[in-house]
């Protein structure tokens, strides 16, 4: 199949910057979008079913605005819905799939935008290794 051999491709150039230390390289939602905030990342890589949702919340004492990336697991925590200082709640604004967020806003950023599954070997160990997200 063409997508695997090109998931294939890709997937082993990003570990290939991995392996040779290049520093050409991003994991992690945090560090991948602070690298794409900077114009570092080329190809942003995501895995296609990754599950985790992008929350703008609104302090309802101060009204500062704050942005969260929370999986399902950390969805369940209120702790994540409340200011860790003043304990006051943090109030959702907007709740949008990161995967959307992404598909909507990666050209303001410069770079293109890759899906990937985890059915070949190589997109497997990038979902199970470096959380299905990352940049080169």
């Amino acid at each position: 199949n063409v997508k695997f051999i090109q998931e294939k491709r890709l997937i082993g150039k990003y570990f290939e910057e991995i392996s040779q230390d290049t520093g050409k390289y991003v994991f992690g939602v945090d560090d991948t979008l602070k690298a794409m905030e900077m114009g570092a990342v080329e190809i942003l890589i995501v895995w296609e079913n990754l599950e985790i949702n992008r929350y703008v919340l609104k302090n309802s004492m101060t009204s500062e605005i704050i942005i969260k990336h929370l999986n399902k697991e950390q969805e369940a925590n209120q702790d994540n819905f409340r200011d860790a200082d003043s304990s006051a709640e943090l109030e959702v604004d907007e709740k949008v799939p990161l995967l959307e967020w992404f598909a909507n806003e990666y050209k303001r950023f410069g770079c293109t935008l890759e899906f990937v599954t985890n059915k070949s070997q190589e997109g497997s160990q990038f979902c199970r290794g470096f959380g299905g997200i990352g940049g080169i």
